[in-house]
């Protein structure tokens, strides 16, 4: 074989007058029917033109490139040159070609379904399912290749970084026990054991802890983590983590270095420089966008007017406000008015677009939207103006209100009046044209830092107590007392515990995840107790993580980017699939491989198991 001496997008004019040899695809092929040939030969790294000229090549070397077609792998040999037809400035090799003197087919193609270029002809890539079918073609594309170089670089930056502050890279189990953490888990039978079960990690947050007591101090883990939820265009149920933990810490320690780790990764990555990032309250985000990752490159925010609303003659509005009028302000059962003040939304946002809100807060548990719009002479119109018009004064002072301005309402429990309106929000933002692009004016980079969650959450479907973050985050140091004097059936107290927990949000998508953790045995049981397991099911659950706690853990903390979500802020994408190189479509599905599939009744006999299920005729 003839073995390359540089890479399809290495040479350079410099290199005039060379004897290279190439390896790569047939990218194209050009054949004028004058003893002249023209090949683009590719590889990762990019894409040299090839000649095969009647004059310069022998004439069984014509004759072979003759028959070259789409995707056969070749080696060639030949001399540099100046390109004789004109630059090509859309190439680092532009300026140069080869002429070959030898070729070598290494392996032929059948045709293939489709061609691995980015801009195929008729400008669409072709569907989904045919490239995740034949992803081995797919991956050939050089956006593709780009991906994946990007994926390899930030592996890099995130462990040269990390190395640098003293952490160690430790491998923990994929084979995990089943425990209560939050989303369904995949589940792996034991054939040793009969009945017995392993689970997929959702994440390695126990192991972590255990090293903390186990004195590695820094600990960093590039793992794999697994989730049995329905796949979407951020999620997968197989995904990558960077997962760190340290001890004898606390929040700002962790921060603080987290920050250094985004500087140097976006510096490496696309050469921009993280100004200071700014923290939020919880409570901030949810009372100004209505969510606890908001998106603050645009200035839309929401206003609490419950005390307004009171004031109106609205049935809506007052059944709203009658809800759970006795708790505190912030307690998710207690009726609220929230509005959205939408500058300009009068000329924008038309009845149709406006009614399709109420359908669209309906998937978030509120029963609609009220809208009112002003119109450039002042005057209050549509939706519910008649029982605005009363306190249309107080409203304007406090909304700021302007002709030509469109403001909608949510009246609910706090829980679902902040959820609904938060997400209305986001996609009035979107119907405005009023998001950011990357690149646009302000950068494409907006970062936060939200602290001060909630510690517990109720569980719309149950009612019980689950944790915000998850049962390993502490409290806040001021809220220690407040939290070991508890009682279970204190809603209102438990709801206001704030917990030592912090996001970090990159233009509205939740990128990383931390706690401080509980290092005491005794806060630690009190936390299940709270989330109503008793001492025995605490005791069956996590008995060595509690049995550590006893001897001598230190304080620790630590936190979770995820990683495909870094890269796909990287290459600029929105579909979570493009930057793993072989994921699962929206069923969880691999279409090259035909993943899951059926097992022989020998192989769930040897695991001690039965399927229930019956495959359909």
């Amino acid at each position: 074989m003839l073995r390359r001496s540089h890479t399809c997008g290495q040479l350079r004019d410099s290199d005039v007058g060379q004897t290279v040899t190439l390896n790569g695809w047939v990218h194209s092929y050009r054949g004028h029917g004058t003893g002249l040939v023209f090949i683009d030969v590719r590889d990762r790294f990019g894409l040299t033109q090839l000649v095969f000229d009647g004059e310069d090549s022998r004439k069984s070397i014509l004759e072979a490139a003759d028959k070259l077609r789409h995707e056969y792998v070749i080696a060639a040999k030949g001399k540099v040159r100046i390109r004789t037809g004109g630059e090509n400035p859309k190439l680092a090799t532009g300026k140069i070609e080869v002429v070959v003197e030898e070729l070598e087919v290494l392996n032929k193609s059948e045709t293939p379904p489709f061609l691995p270029d980015d801009n195929p002809q008729g400008g669409k890539l072709p569907n989904e399912e045919l490239r995740l079918e034949h992803r081995y073609l797919d991956l050939r594309r050089p956006k593709m290749q780009q991906i994946l170089g990007a994926r390899a670089k930030a592996l890099k930056v995130t462990r040269d970084y990390f190395y640098d502050n003293g952490f160690l890279e430790i491998e923990t189990p994929i084979l995990y026990k089943s425990t209560p953490e939050g989303a369904r888990e995949f589940l792996v039978p034991s054939r040793h054991q009969p009945g017995e079960w392993y689970a997929l990690p959702q994440s390695p947050q126990l192991f972590k802890q255990i090293l903390m007591v186990a004195g590695a101090d820094r600990y960093l883990q590039i793992c794999r983590c697994f989730r049995d939820e329905d796949p979407r265009a951020d999620r997968q149920a197989e995904f990558t983590q960077i997962d760190l933990e340290m001890s004898f810490v606390r929040r700002e320690h962790v921060i603080e270095m987290m920050e250094g780790f985004v500087r140097r990764l976006w510096k490496e990555m696309c050469n921009y420089d993280v100004p200071p990032i700014k923290r939020m309250p919880y409570r901030e985000a949810m009372e100004d966008y209505g969510i606890d990752r908001p998106d603050t490159r645009y200035d839309l925010k929401i206003k609490d007017i419950s005390e307004i609303a009171a004031k109106a003659d609205f049935g809506v509005f007052k059944d709203a406000l009658a809800k759970g009028a006795d708790r505190p302000r912030f307690n998710s059962g207690r009726g609220v008015v929230k509005a959205l003040r939408v500058p300009g939304g009068a000329e924008k946002l038309t009845r149709k677009i406006t009614d399709g809100y109420t359908e669209f807060v309906k998937g978030f548990g509120a029963g609609g939207a009220a809208v009112v719009k002003m119109n450039a002479q002042g005057v209050l119109e549509t939706g519910i103006a008649k029982f605005i018009e009363p306190i249309k004064a107080e409203l304007v002072a406090a909304l700021g209100m302007q002709p030509g301005d469109t403001v909608f309402f949510l009246a609910d429990t706090y829980s679902i009046a902040t959820k609904a309106i938060g997400e209305l929000r986001q996609k009035v933002a979107r119907d405005m044209g009023i998001v950011p692009k990357p690149g646009a004016e302000g950068g494409p980079w907006n970062f936060l830092i939200v602290v001060d969650f909630p510690m517990f959450e109720k569980n719309k479907e149950t009612g019980k107590w689950i944790a915000m973050h998850h049962p390993f985050t502490g409290p806040r140091d001021d809220q220690a007392e407040a939290f070991v004097n508890a009682d279970v059936n204190d809603e209102v107290t438990i709801e206001s515990i704030v917990s030592a927990g912090y996001d970090i949000v990159l233009n509205g998508q939740e990128i990383a995840g931390g706690s401080v953790r509980i290092h005491d045995g005794a806060v630690q049981g009190k936390v299940f107790q709270l989330l109503g397991m008793t001492p025995a099911q605490a005791q069956e659950k996590f008995s060595f993580l509690l049995k550590a706690l006893q001897f001598g853990a230190p304080p620790h903390a630590g936190i979770a980017f995820g990683f495909d979500r870094l890269i796909m802020n990287f290459v600029g994408t929105d579909n979570i699939r493009d930057v793993i190189a072989f994921p699962k479509t929206q069923t969880g599905a691999d279409l090259m491989t035909k993943t899951p599939s059926g097992v022989t009744p020998q192989q769930l006999k040897d695991l001690h198991v039965a399927s229930t299920f019956v495959k359909p005729a």
